[in-house]
């Protein structure tokens, strides 16, 4: 894996500032893409050369678009995408909520995972190969109150991602999702703020450290994965805790 390229949208925080560190300690290259310019800047001061920070909001495909050029035009190539932007908000009932907040939801939780795939299949189907990765959530496949615009989102992402497979997997392009179940984020603060559906509930000690999704992001990049080409791995499987070597 020494020297490929991973670009990770979301890279400020959480589950996306730890994968880069990550992939940056397994030999990576890493273009770290997010709204905050200030955060990604001194994240990759800190990773190095091998790093690069490009001010990136995924809802935006002009955006989207001109980040993967930047990234071929510096390192040459982009072998890994790992779409993981996201937001929760808006938190509220459907009778309540503000449409254009909503909106605004899906644009960055469904539409950004479409201009990122848009973006970078061109390139890897040149290279004739590549990774994608959409960083999905349980709340994809079950109804949360409070949370439509993420569950409708994280749903609609989870079937771009097997559309994508369907599409380009014969291409020799490796397409994926991983739902990390609850990760001990900023976003979990704010769930736990809102005090709305069982998620905000759970007891902060049962989240996972980030860094648990980041290793497994790392290994779904190589070929023990590949049994999950075009399917959801979920980290909550332990199975999958062994294989990334998280637990015994």
């Amino acid at each position: 894996m020494t020297q490929k390229v991973v670009a990770i949208t979301g890279a400020s925080r959480g589950i996306g500032a730890a994968a880069a560190k990550v992939f940056a300690k397994a030999g990576w290259r890493v273009a770290l893409l997010a709204r905050s310019e200030t955060d990604i800047a001194a994240l990759a001061q800190d990773i190095g050369a091998d790093a690069m920070a490009l001010p990136c909001d995924v809802s935006d495909w002009a955006s989207v678009n001109a980040a993967v050029q930047s990234i071929v035009a510096r390192f040459g190539r982009l072998d890994a995408w790992i779409g993981n932007a996201g937001v929760i908000e808006p938190i509220a009932r459907i009778e309540e909520v503000d449409p254009a907040q909503w909106g605004r939801a899906i644009d960055i939780n469904l539409k950004g995972v479409l201009h990122g795939m848009r973006a970078v299949l061109p390139v890897m189907k040149r290279q004739g190969a590549g990774t994608i990765i959409t960083v999905s959530s349980g709340a994809a496949h079950n109804p949360l109150e409070g949370w439509s615009a993420y569950c409708s989102a994280k749903a609609g992402a989870a079937m771009l991602t097997r559309a994508a497979h369907l599409e380009e997997g014969a291409n020799g392009l490796r397409i994926m999702g991983l739902s990390p179940g609850t990760v001990a984020t900023e976003m979990q603060v704010k769930i736990k703020a809102s005090g709305v559906n069982p998620i905000s509930q759970l007891d902060p000690t049962v989240h996972i450290p980030a860094d648990w999704p980041a290793k497994c992001l790392l290994w779904m990049c190589g070929p023990g994965s590949d049994e999950w080409l075009g399917k959801e791995i979920s980290l909550r499987d332990e199975g999958i805790r062994r294989n990334i070597g998280v637990i015994e």
